[in-house]
C-alpha cells in the first residue's frame, strides 16, 4: 500500500484507508453484518472456493467489457448498489457516486435513504439512474415515491423485498452512530419515531412485508421496469417475475439482514434457472474481478458493489469511487484475458468449478 490515498491496488486496501478516515461508529455500521456475521465470513470463503478453469485456446485480443442491463449500455458490467446516506462518507454525497459512475459509464441505483433527495440527484448526475424504494404499507405511497422516480428521470426501481422486519446487529448496537431522517421522506414528518441500527427514524416503520399483490400493484401502476432486490430462493424468483418483475437482484442484504444466510453467488444458479426472460444480478461481497468473472459464469448478467462505494468516497470523494472501480475494471479484464474469454457476454459456465476435481464423485 502507499501513501497516496488513490493509489490502493486493491479493494481491501481501499477499506483499510477508509477505516482510518471514518468514525469508528459509522465504519462498524458501514462494515458490519447480523449477529455472529457468518454470512460476512462465509461470503469471502464461498467465492474463493469456486474454481476457475481457464482455456488458452480462448481467442486473442483485449475481452470486451460493455454489456446492456434493461437494455442500458453500460461500459462494466458492475454498478454502484443502492445504500442510504453517502453524506456520511463524503459532502458531495450521492453526486460523487453519481459522477465516478458515469465517468466509468455505469449505472448507479440511487437509494431511497439518499442524503439527497432524489430529484436533486437526478438534476445534477450526469449518467443513468435507478431508484430504489420498498413496497410501503401505505400502498399509495408507494405509488408516489415510484411517481417521482420516473417524473425525475430515473430509468428503472429497484425494490428491496429483504428489509421490513429490524435486524440486530450487534456492533452498532455496542457503536451506535445518530440517524436523522432521509430528505426523500421529509414530508412524512418522522422525526419523533423510533429508529434501529439499519433505517432512519421512522423508515422502518413505513416498510411493508413483501407481497406479490404489492409488487403487482406497483408493475400495474408505473412505467418504468421493476428489478426486485433481495430473491435467494427459486421459489421466491418466479413468484417476482410472475408479479411484473424484469429483472432479480440475488441478495442477502451483504449479510446485514438475517445471519447465516446462503451466500448471495450460492443462491444464483437456481435463481437464473428460475427467472425466465428476467435480467439477474449479483449483490454481496465482490472484491475482486475474480469474484465478478466467477458471477457471470454462473449466469450473472452484471453485479453490484456496495460498501466497497463508501471505503472510495471515504477515502477521496468521486475520485475515490471511481478509482475502486478501475481496480475492478483492471482486474476482470485481466482474468478475462487469462482465463481465454472474450467478451462479459460469453463467459462459460465450464469455466468455473464448484468443487475441486481430486474430490470423489459421490456414489
Amino acid at each position: 500500500m502507499t501513501d497516496d490515498p488513490r493509489k490502493f491496488i486493491n479493494l481491501f486496501e481501499l477499506e483499510e484507508l477508509a477505516k482510518d478516515r471514518l468514525t469508528s461508529g459509522l465504519y462498524d455500521f458501514i462494515a458490519g453484518g447480523a449477529t455472529d456475521e457468518v454470512t460476512l465470513r462465509r461470503t469471502r470463503a464461498v467465492y474463493d472456493s469456486i474454481l476457475l478453469r481457464p482455456r488458452m485456446f480462448g481467442g486473442t485480443g483485449l475481452p470486451q467489457l460493455a454489456t446492456t442491463v434493461l437494455g442500458q449500455p453500460i461500459a462494466l458490467p458492475i454498478l454502484a448498489a443502492p445504500s442510504g446516506n453517502h453524506g456520511a462518507a463524503h459532502p458531495d454525497a450521492e453526486l460523487a457516486t453519481a459522477a465516478a459512475c458515469a465517468d466509468v459509464g455505469t449505472v448507479m441505483a440511487v437509494s431511497s435513504g439518499s442524503t439527497l433527495s432524489l430529484e436533486d440527484i437526478a438534476a445534477k448526475a450526469p449518467g443513468p439512474l435507478w431508484f430504489q424504494q420498498y413496497l410501503f404499507r401505505d400502498r399509495s405511497f408507494t405509488i408516489e415515491m415510484a411517481d417521482r422516480a420516473a417524473g425525475a428521470g430515473y430509468k428503472a426501481l429497484c425494490i428491496t423485498v429483504d428489509a421490513a422486519v429490524p435486524p440486530k446487529r450487534e456492533r452498532s448496537i455496542r457503536n451506535p452512530i445518530p440517524f436523522q431522517p432521509p430528505t426523500n421522506y421529509a414530508s412524512l414528518k418522522l422525526d419523533g419515531a423510533p429508529g434501529n441500527a439499519d433505517a432512519a427514524p421512522g423508515v422502518l416503520s413505513l416498510i411493508d412485508l413483501a407481497s406479490p399483490e404489492g409488487l403487482a400493484d406497483l408493475a400495474a401502476h408505473t412505467d418504468l421496469p421493476i428489478v426486485v432486490k433481495g430473491i435467494l430462493t427459486a421459489e421466491d424468483a418466479k413468484i417476482a417475475v410472475a408479479n411484473g418483475a424484469r429483472g432479480l437482484v440475488v441478495s442477502n442484504h451483504g449479510g446485514r439482514q438475517v445471519d447465516t444466510t446462503v451466500a448471495s453467488i450460492e443462491a444464483l444458479p437456481e435463481i437464473v434457472a428460475a427467472a425466465g426472460d428476467a435480467e439477474v444480478y449479483l449483490d454481496g461481497g465482490i472484491r475482486r474481478g475474480a469474484d465478478i468473472l466467477k458471477a457471470l459464469s454462473l449466469g450473472a448478467r452484471a453485479v453490484f458493489i456496495g460498501r466497497p462505494v463508501f471505503w472510495g468516497l471515504a477515502v477521496d470523494g468521486a475520485a475515490g469511487v471511481k478509482a475502486m472501480f478501475e481496480v475492478l475494471r483492471e482486474e476482470l479484464t485481466l482474468d478475462l484475458a487469462m482465463c481465454g474469454v472474450q467478451s462479459v457476454s460469453a463467459v462459460p459456465r465450464s469455466l468455473v468449478a464448484l468443487r475441486s476435481p481430486l474430490e470423489v464423485p459421490p456414489h
